[in-house]
């Protein structure tokens, strides 16, 4: 049996819980209350208005049963509002508020800082380096996923 340090799934979850702590510390610092699935929610939102819930769990690759709480907080905070959509009576389409485009405007200093504050350990090349190795294996696994990332499809 091998030691926890050299499987690649305790260390990537090692990873994901210092950059949930890294995130919200920078966040809240900057006097801001969003997750990292929220955010990524609202930026995903910014750059396709009108998009519906399953979209957006599809473009941020999370779970469609638990996106709904999500997208239910956004709305709360008055960052998101859900529309009838003029194409299915059915459909809800999701759309930034101007509060929401604020938010996101003001929170970007603090996120970057939390994206830099991770790789601290490393250098820049190791960095760009980690980021091109992280990117490779997500590709590779993303149908394995229960929540695999995808495409807006454009209609």
């Amino acid at each position: 049996m091998r030691d926890n340090k050299e499987m690649p799934g305790h260390l990537a979850r090692r990873f994901q819980q210092i950059a949930v702590a890294v995130f919200l510390a920078e966040v809240e610092e900057a006097g801001f209350d969003l997750t990292p699935v929220q955010y990524a929610a609202l930026a995903a939102i910014k750059f396709n208005p009108g998009i519906d819930q399953v979209t957006l769990a599809g473009l941020i690759a999370y779970d469609r049963t638990t996106i709904t709480g999500v997208v239910d907080r956004l709305v709360q905070k008055g960052l998101l509002v859900r529309q009838a959509s003029a194409r299915d009576r059915r459909a809800r389409e999701l759309q930034i508020t101007d509060a929401g485009k604020r938010t996101l405007r003001a929170i970007t200093p603090a996120v970057e800082a939390a994206q830099r504050t991770m790789l601290r350990g490393l250098t820049a090349k190791e960095g760009t380096e980690l980021m091109r190795l992280l990117r490779k294996a997500i590709a590779a696994g993303n149908e394995l996923s229960r929540a695999p990332l995808r495409a807006a499809e454009l209609g």
